[in-house]
C-alpha cells in the first residue's frame, strides 16, 4: 500500500528528499507532489525556483491549491530549462506569431473568396445567367471559367515587412 508516493514500513524517500539528501518525514510537503520515480521533475523545479521557495510556497497555499501550483512549477521550470532566457513567455510569444501568421493568411484567404465570388456573379450576369442557376452549375463552360481564375491575393503580393509591424502595433 502506498501513501504519498512512499511505502508503508519501508519509507524511500520523495525525489526532492533524494536530491537534498535528507530523511524524507512522513508529512513532507514534497512527497505527495515529487515521487521518488521522477526525479527530473523536483531537479528542475529546485534549479529554477530552490527547495526553500517551494517549500514556502507550498506551505502558504490551501492542500487543495497545491497540486496546481506544483503543476504549474514544473511547467515553468522545463520551460526554463529549454529556454533559459524567456521561459514561458518565449513558448507563449512564439505561439500568438503563429496565431498572428495564420490569421493574417486566413484574411487573405477569406478576401480571395469574396473576389472571386464577385467576379463570377459579375460574369455570370453579364451572360444573362443568374449565379444560383442550376443549369450553369455543372455545365462545362462554368468549370472552365473556375479553371481560369487565378487567385488575385498572393502571400508574394503582401509585404512582409508590413505584416510584421502590424503585428506589434498593438
Amino acid at each position: 500500500m502506498k501513501e504519498g508516493g512512499r511505502k508503508q514500513g519501508a519509507p524511500s524517500p520523495c525525489a526532492a528528499c533524494k536530491l537534498l539528501r535528507r530523511r524524507c518525514a512522513q508529512d513532507c510537503v514534497f512527497a505527495p507532489y515529487f515521487p521518488a520515480d521522477e526525479p527530473q521533475k523536483f531537479a528542475n523545479v529546485h534549479k529554477v525556483f530552490g527547495a526553500s521557495n517551494v517549500n514556502k510556497m507550498l506551505q502558504e497555499l490551501p492542500v487543495h491549491q497545491r497540486g496546481d501550483a506544483v503543476s504549474s512549477m514544473v511547467y515553468e521550470a522545463n520551460a526554463r530549462v529549454r529556454d533559459p532566457v524567456y521561459g514561458c513567455v518565449g513558448a507563449i510569444s512564439s505561439l500568438q506569431h503563429q496565431i498572428d501568421a495564420l490569421q493574417t493568411q486566413l484574411a487573405l484567404a477569406q478576401a480571395e473568396v469574396v473576389h472571386l465570388r464577385v467576379r463570377q456573379s459579375a460574369t455570370l450576369s453579364n451572360h444573362g445567367l443568374s449565379p444560383t442557376s442550376p443549369s450553369t452549375s455543372g455545365s462545362p463552360s462554368s468549370r472552365l471559367m473556375g479553371s481560369q481564375v487565378k487567385p488575385i491575393f498572393d502571400m508574394d503580393m503582401v509585404d512582409q515587412a508590413s505584416l510584421g509591424e502590424s503585428m506589434w502595433s498593438c
